[in-house]
């Protein structure tokens, strides 16, 4: 069963790696229909009956680079759907050797909702709350499968360490401050505000008076969100609220890291406070980065993949200090 997480782990991340490339690269309506494509659950199909897919879906001229983009994705993302339920399957068989079983049934029901918002996200046009809440229950995903991986781990810190216990809350409200930061930046991805703010270290001249707060929470009533559907200023207020939050991340994390590392007596504590800091610098230059070089596809993926990795050194931590000590 230990095995069968790994695998999904390591399926979960590809899956989110796949997803943030469909969209930096624009393919997230590159299949029009769900949960096929242009009619067609084989991919082969699609590409030998071009003709007949454009004319079943006259509105969306056949782009192949996005297709392969958007299925590949699907089919990793159903591989990892069928790995999840076969660690159901083992932990209820199992039950009686006391394998957890909340958590992966937890898990079965979260990679449905996911699927639901996979064929919503489609459906709806890139609606850019479906498209937020895809992303955020793909980091869920990824993050419960590592807990129910700790859980299956048999590690201790030796003698405790009990001078850490009061930083239990900090690391949860380090562990909010992350998903919150994430949901900034999918929200500011779904509505294709990235390059709203092409100077550092704020935006551009005269952008305090561009800030509306409403406007950028809103959802515009249109038929497709493709490219986004605000207007500048909304974008910028949407950019410049990630790159506060980035910067709240960065001095939080970087407090927590050093202090974790200062009182803490265990070895692996201050491991994970190192790489936690190590992946919180990468993560920020991959940030500066995206404005500096106006988003390649390369640094933006890294900078998703980044997240997800800050995010799982945090629930290693947290799981360490509430269920190890």
């Amino acid at each position: 069963m230990k095995k069968l997480v790994v695998l999904s782990i390591a399926l979960a991340f590809v899956v989110i790696v796949l997803g943030a490339y469909a969209r930096l690269t624009d393919a997230g309506l590159g299949c029009p229909d769900w949960p096929g494509c242009y009619g067609h659950l084989s991919f082969a199909k699609t590409t030998e009956n071009i003709e007949t897919a454009q004319q079943a879906f006259p509105d969306r001229p056949f782009e192949e680079h996005k297709a392969w983009n958007e299925m590949i994705h699907r089919y990793f993302a159903s591989g990892l759907g069928f790995v999840i339920l076969i660690i159901f399957v083992a932990s209820s068989l199992k039950r009686a050797e006391h394998a957890p079983v909340k958590l992966p049934f937890f898990l079965l029901c979260l990679v449905c909702f996911q699927g639901a918002l996979g064929m919503w996200t489609v459906t709806l046009n890139l609606l850019p709350v479906v498209v937020m809440g895809h992303l955020l229950g793909g980091f869920t995903l990824l993050s419960c499968l590592f807990l129910l991986y700790l859980k299956l781990s048999p590690y201790r810190i030796p003698g405790g360490d009990h001078r850490l216990r009061e930083f239990r809350k900090f690391t949860i409200l380090g562990l909010f401050i992350v998903t919150v930061q994430i949901a900034l930046g999918g929200w500011t991805s779904a509505n294709y505000a990235a390059l709203a703010c092409t100077e550092l270290p704020i935006c551009e001249p005269g952008w305090l008076g561009r800030l509306d707060f409403l406007g950028a929470f809103s959802v515009p009533d249109v038929e497709n969100y493709e490219y986004g559907a605000h207007d500048y200023n909304e974008r910028v207020t949407m950019h410049i609220l990630h790159r506060a939050g980035a910067l709240i991340t960065f001095l939080y994390l970087c407090w927590l890291g050093v202090r974790l590392f200062a009182l803490s007596n265990s070895k692996l504590i201050k491991r994970l406070s190192v790489v936690m800091v190590l992946i919180l610098g990468v993560q920020v230059i991959l940030g500066v980065s995206n404005v500096v070089f106006s988003l390649p596809v390369v640094i933006a993926v890294m900078h998703n993949a980044m997240a997800a990795c800050l995010l799982l050194s945090l629930v290693a931590i947290a799981y360490t200090l509430y269920r190890k000590i």
